[in-house]
């Protein structure tokens, strides 16, 4: 795929990777393969968390989000780890490139549980502001453990929808390999 997609620069001529978004349930990897996808391409990683979340765990207006959310989509290369379904819309449109980690709710509740216990009181440098320490949120816990049946489909909706190409994975192992193929070349 090259060219332009909805008014906005995609894929380059190589097939080259620019902006990408990285989704799916809370404590499936998104950052963790933002992180290793750009060590292999180059590209700046947005942790929207870091973005969205002000000190103290305190939420943006509606507004305020969409603006910031233009602004960072704005940027000629990225990648966005995090899932904020209500601007989805808005980085699918500026993406050549979707990774959707579509793994299993235990998989994803284990990995939350494990890193609100492990890192309780500290911070995760570069993923969240100053002043979010990390903790054990009943409402956020309950909201991953419900997200594949009250979230997911709207997330394949959106993906179905997507113009440019979509990597979908339901297990850890098929993200780790296609991570593993980049090493010798771009995939598309």
């Amino acid at each position: 795929m090259s060219g332009r997609t909805n008014g906005v620069e995609s894929l380059g001529t190589d097939g080259e990777m620019k902006r990408v978004v990285i989704a799916g349930c809370p404590g499936a990897g998104k950052s963790r393969a933002a992180r290793t996808l750009s060590d292999l391409t180059g590209l700046p990683v947005i942790h929207l968390d870091s973005h969205y979340w002000q000190p103290g765990w305190q939420r943006p207006s509606p507004e305020a989000w969409r603006a910031t959310m233009k602004e960072l989509i704005a940027r000629p290369r990225w990648i966005m780890d995090g899932n904020y379904g209500s601007t989805l819309d808005l980085r699918l449109k500026a993406a050549d490139t979707l990774i959707y980690l579509d793994f299993k709710t235990f998989l994803c509740a284990t990995r939350v549980l494990k890193r609100s216990v492990l890192g309780r009181g500290g911070t995760r440098s570069g993923e969240l502001p100053d002043g979010c320490l990390e903790r054990f949120d009943w409402p956020f816990f309950k909201f991953v453990l419900n997200y594949r049946r009250t979230r997911r489909e709207r997330d394949l909706e959106s993906i179905r929808a997507f113009s440019g190409v979509s990597h979908v994975f339901i297990r850890p192992r098929q993200l780790k390999r296609f991570l593993g193929s980049l090493k010798s070349g771009p995939v598309s």
